[in-house]
């Protein structure tokens, strides 16, 4: 079967990572699959003639409604994925909320990451309730064996011995929901306590304008520091060789980077919203905290109890491997789809 597959494919951000993964598990089933940024339509007819033109015969969209409401009406089954903001942000704008639930009522099945955004999708689109399933992203880390700590560390402008340090990476798109800035003052007050301390907020620009605002912020905050995109082998061996990983985002579907980090055994810190607090179990398999202050005295506890730090790696790297499988992720959608295949032949 040939497959139209919509995302906002920004490079290295969460939802284009999923994109890419998901598109492999409907290739290794035999289809061909077509992934395409649903920024480059500006309207449904455009779709409908690309769907012509390539003689395609379902769809599936990730993001309710940036690649969900460009779908209906074209006479081919499709299914979509909830990306995390469609539930979070988009569902509190009237209008949005509206074109959403009709896109819902063609879908052939919807995707949550967790249970939690199951409730909310079925809270506000009661009449969807039977066609959304659960299925938690699936991780695998692939680490650079040869990518060289002390190299990324020059290049951060941290010139100090990496025997001494504690590196916090913050992994995100430069983007307001991502709020990299939360922790940035209490942590430069905490550096200048400790200079071994660093933050290192690594990502794409999302946001022009936003950028611009966290560029000249960090350049004038002690202790922290911003690095552009990496390539996903690079970024997991920054991850594998920092202290701790940080999330501080308004708003969560599921963050890959917490999971990826718990996969290569390094703790995290995520800031206590429901998105993460569905991954995260505090002091379980990582700490959450509600506000700076709090990060601070967490991160100093997690540096001052290595016991504390063994028990959160060990709990952490055991649950992604319980309940974030590559493989049951695989299986997952090759069954969805295969909802699609019985659908087109109606």
């Amino acid at each position: 079967m040939r497959l139209l597959f919509l995302a906002v494919l920004r490079r290295h951000t969460g939802n284009a990572i999923t994109a890419q993964r998901v598109r492999d598990h409907l290739e290794a089933a035999g289809h061909v699959c077509i992934l395409k940024n649903a920024l480059d339509f500006e309207s449904p007819s455009e779709i409908s003639n690309f769907i012509k033109a390539e003689s395609l015969e379902a769809a599936m969209a990730l993001h309710l409604y940036r690649g969900g409401r460009l779908l209906p009406g074209h006479g081919i089954p499709f299914g979509i994925i909830f990306g995390g903001t469609d539930l979070n942000e988009d569902v509190k704008q009237g209008e949005k909320n509206k074109v959403m639930g009709k896109v819902l009522e063609e879908a052939r099945f919807a995707v949550a990451f967790t249970e939690s955004m199951k409730e909310t999708a079925q809270r506000q689109w009661p009449h969807a309730k039977d066609k959304i399933y659960v299925q938690s992203q699936g991780i695998a880390t692939v680490p650079n064996t040869t990518f060289n700590w002390n190299t990324f560390l020059q290049r951060s402008e941290i010139n100090q011995s990496a025997d001494n340090l504690h590196v916090f990476l913050l992994i995100c798109g430069l983007r307001q929901v991502k709020d990299p800035l939360y922790l940035v003052d209490a942590f430069s007050e905490w550096h200048q306590e400790e200079p071994s301390v660093y933050m290192v907020i690594v990502g794409p620009e999302v946001d022009p304008v936003f950028t611009r605002e966290v560029k000249a912020k960090v350049k004038r905050t002690p202790g922290v520091r911003l690095i552009g995109e990496m390539a996903r082998e690079d970024l997991h061996a920054v991850v594998k060789n920092c202290f701790a990983v940080v999330n501080s985002s308004v708003s969560e579907g599921m963050s890959a980077a917490i999971l990826e980090a718990m996969d290569l055994e390094v703790p995290v810190l995520a800031r206590n919203i429901p998105g993460n607090a569905a991954v995260v179990k505090h002091e379980v398999t990582g700490l959450l905290f509600s506000d700076p202050q709090e990060f601070v005295r967490l991160a100093k506890r997690l540096g001052g109890e290595p016991a504390l730090e063994k028990q959160i790696v060990a709990n952490g790297r055991e649950y992604v491997r319980m309940y974030h499988s590559w493989q049951v992720e695989r299986n997952t959608y090759g069954h969805l789809v295969r909802m699609l295949e019985g659908s087109s032949e109606d």
